[in-house]
C-alpha cells in the first residue's frame, strides 16, 4: 500500500482527533507502524483507551483507500503532512495541529511570508462589505496574502478584495475539497484556483459541511497568518472563536473600527475592552508584519 493510502486511512479515524495522533506519530513515526499495531498494543498506549483503539483497528477505515487516492489524483488533491518539509512552521506549534491536510491549487503559498487572515460575519452590513474589498485590495497590492474561510459575507468579500488586486488568496474550509460550501461560491471557489490560489482543508473528502466543523477550521486560519483582522462581527459569532485561537497563538487582532454600528455589530467596540492585544485597523497592519 503506498503512503498517501496510511495517511488517509489515518484522517478517516473518527475520535482520535490532532493531539493522539500526534502523540502516536511521536512514538511510532509513520501511519504504517500505526496501522500495524494490535488492538492490544494501542489499548496499553497512554491515552488511548479501548474504544479509540477500536476505531484504529475498525476495517471500515481500512476499506477503499485506493478509492480515495484515485478520486484526488483525478480531481488534484494533494496531501500535505505534519512530516512534510513546507508543512507551515507557523501552524506546527498551535496546541492541535492538523496532522493532514488537504489542498487544491498552488501548495508553495504555504510559504509566503505574508499572511494576514480576514474574518467576519456572513450576514454583514454594506459597510462591512466595502472594507473587506477595500482592505484586502489594498494588502494584496502590498504582497500579502489574504487568508480567509470562503464563507458568504465577509469570508467571500476579503478573498475578491485579494484578487481583484491580482494578489493570492488561501481559503481554509470546514468540509471535504470534494464539495464546495456555500454553492454560491462556486465561481469564487474557481477564481481562487485559476489566479494561482490555495483552498486547504483538514477534513478528508466526503466530509460534509457540519458545522461543528467550522470553529476548528478556525484555528487553521489564524494559525497560518502573522495576524488577524476582524472586519465586522455580530455578538454571538464564529468570530469570536477566531480571535481567541489569534490569541492563544500569540497573533495580533487588528479590529476595524466603526463610529455609528448598528446594535448587533456593537460587539467589535467590545472586544478592544474585553481582550488584550488588540489593535484597531488604522493602516499599520503592513508595518507591524513587517513589511
Amino acid at each position: 500500500m503506498e503512503e498517501q493510502e496510511y495517511w488517509t486511512w489515518l484522517s478517516r479515524i473518527e475520535g482520535l482527533g490532532p493531539i493522539k495522533t500526534k502523540e502516536l506519530l511521536e512514538k511510532y513515526h509513520t501511519p504504517e507502524k500505526i496501522w500495524r499495531l494490535t488492538k492490544e498494543e494501542l489499548i496499553k498506549i497512554k491515552g488511548i483507551g479501548e474504544k479509540i483503539a477500536t476505531q484504529i483497528v475498525n476495517e471500515e477505515y481500512r476499506q477503499n483507500l485506493k478509492q480515495y487516492s484515485n478520486y484526488m489524483e483525478k480531481y488534484h488533491i494533494g496531501i500535505i503532512t505534519i512530516s512534510d518539509e513546507d508543512y507551515p512552521e507557523s501552524l506546527k506549534h498551535i496546541y492541535d495541529a492538523p496532522i493532514i491536510l488537504f489542498y487544491k491549487g498552488n501548495r508553495a503559498l504555504l510559504k509566503h511570508p505574508y499572511k494576514i487572515a480576514m474574518v467576519g460575519c456572513r450576514e454583514c452590513s454594506n459597510y462591512g462589505k466595502e472594507v473587506s474589498l477595500a482592505f484586502s485590495y489594498e494588502l494584496a497590492k502590498n504582497d500579502v496574502c489574504i487568508v480567509s474561510g470562503m464563507a458568504k459575507g465577509i469570508d467571500a468579500y476579503s478573498h475578491m478584495g485579494c484578487l481583484k488586486a491580482g494578489g493570492k488568496t488561501i481559503a481554509v474550509l470546514g468540509n471535504g475539497l470534494d464539495q464546495i460550501y456555500p454553492k454560491e461560491n462556486a465561481m469564487l471557489h474557481n477564481q481562487i484556483l485559476q489566479t494561482g490560489g490555495l483552498i486547504l482543508s483538514e477534513y478528508i473528502i466526503g466530509t460534509k459541511p457540519n458545522k461543528l466543523n467550522f470553529p476548528a477550521r478556525n484555528r487553521i486560519i489564524s494559525g497560518l497568518s502573522k495576524g488577524v483582522i476582524v472586519v465586522e462581527a455580530k455578538e454571538k459569532s464564529g468570530t469570536l472563536n477566531t480571535v481567541d485561537f489569534a490569541l492563544d497563538q500569540g497573533k495580533d487582532v487588528f479590529v476595524v473600527p466603526r463610529k455609528y454600528y448598528k446594535p448587533k455589530f456593537l460587539w467589535n467596540k467590545r472586544i478592544t475592552k474585553t481582550r488584550s492585544k488588540m489593535h484597531y485597523a488604522r493602516g499599520r497592519i503592513i508595518s507591524l508584519i513587517g513589511k
